[in-house]
């Protein structure tokens, strides 16, 4: 499995309607990260802090600014230590990385998926909730 290259798959695709954030995230944006939490709106996330109108992506996605015209867009997250735990989780599973055509997945990762998800697992750990 290849690092993560920043394509920003994940976020364009889960950073939107789908993402869900606790009670908990809101409480601490209100306390700790303003500028996080002005984009809240009766409990729920991504709205337009002036509008009120709800955001179809992730205000705080953004393209990395390119070096030269044949680099890839990258993108880069700007709350990242804050970021929602829905964030902090993804990618899960193989078959979802093969599914939102993940570009940290190998040939080798396909053929093995046994393997390619222990390996994720153990670059997840630090993400993941701790199983009880």
């Amino acid at each position: 499995m290849k690092d993560c290259n920043q394509c920003g798959k994940c976020c364009i695709k889960y950073g939107g309607d789908s993402l869900a954030v606790t009670q908990a995230e809101i409480n601490l944006w209100e306390l700790f990260n303003p500028e996080i939490f002005e984009y809240v709106k009766n409990n729920d996330i991504w709205f337009d802090p002036k509008t009120g109108v709800k955001l179809t992506q992730c205000p705080f996605l953004y393209i990395e600014a390119k070096k030269n015209l044949d680099e890839p867009t990258k993108y880069t997250c700007s709350i990242y230590l804050d970021r929602p735990e829905d964030c902090r989780h993804y990618p899960s599973l193989i078959a979802e990385m093969v599914r939102d055509e993940c570009e940290m997945i190998e040939v080798l990762d396909i053929a093995d998926y046994k393997k390619a998800q222990e390996s994720l697992d153990r670059l997840m750990k630090d993400s993941r909730p701790p199983v009880s």
